[in-house]
């Protein structure tokens, strides 16, 4: 199970507080109501700092270890946290649904996308937004050739490596305890076109717009796209 291992690092490796004040700012100014649900919330950063912001949220992640690890932050009592497979969405309508943090690219079928964004659109209210960021294109070609990221965490060493194969983005974490005993855990995303993603947005009725990188407007050369989707008002 992904995240078994990592989750007990995974703030150490990634946490950015600038990018999640970024998020935030995004998020507010692109939802309308304070009802809010959010897929594949990870460690729960994004997830507290609206919550404090008053805002009700339901997040939920597959991994149980990264429910645990958000539960013990600051603020987490204002959430809703269940383990819960972003395949299966929850009962309940919302006005916004989020997806963050390249989450959307554990997503490995176009099936299980358009099947993800059926059960976005049918949880949302009139009028309410879906909000999902994923991997570009370039991020591709960015790991052509690999790349390797060795350091210490809590004591324990680590190496983090990246490559990309056709569509394929493939992570792997290595954790060595002070006795070198190893726990190691990989992970598969794949990468998506996004004429693909937009077409199929479109043909799940969604208005769509799209930034590069928080403030780029529209599909341009960068590291991640925001798809900002509204629900068409019936």
């Amino acid at each position: 199970m992904m995240y078994e291992v990592l989750a007990s690092y995974y703030d150490a490796l990634v946490k950015d507080e600038e990018a999640t004040r970024a998020w935030v700012t995004l998020i507010e100014q692109n939802i309308s109501g304070k009802c809010i649900l959010e897929a594949a919330c990870g460690s729960g950063e994004i997830t507290i700092a609206l919550a404090k912001k008053g805002y009700q949220i339901t997040a939920f992640d597959l991994s149980e270890q990264m429910i645990e690890q958000a539960k013990q932050k600051p603020g987490s009592e204002l959430v809703e946290w269940q383990v819960q497979d972003m395949r299966s969405l929850p009962k309940g309508c919302y006005d916004a649904i989020l997806c963050l943090c390249d989450s959307f690219n554990y997503l490995l079928t176009k099936e299980e996308v358009h099947h993800f964004f059926v059960q976005c659109y049918q949880h949302l209210n009139a009028g309410g937004t879906l909000i999902v960021d994923m991997h570009s294109m370039e991020r591709l070609q960015e790991f052509e050739e690999e790349y390797n990221e060795t350091g210490c965490i809590d004591g324990h060493d680590y190496q983090w490596t990246i490559e990309s194969e056709d569509d394929r983005i493939y992570q792997s974490f290595a954790f060595y305890d002070p006795d070198g005993h190893m726990q190691l855990e990989q992970h598969v995303q794949r990468v998506y076109d996004p004429d693909w993603i937009l077409k199929d947005l479109n043909d799940c009725s969604f208005e769509v717009s799209v930034k590069t990188d928080f403030d780029k407007e529209g599909i341009v050369p960068g590291e991640k796209q925001f798809y900002i989707c509204r629900r068409k008002e019936q």
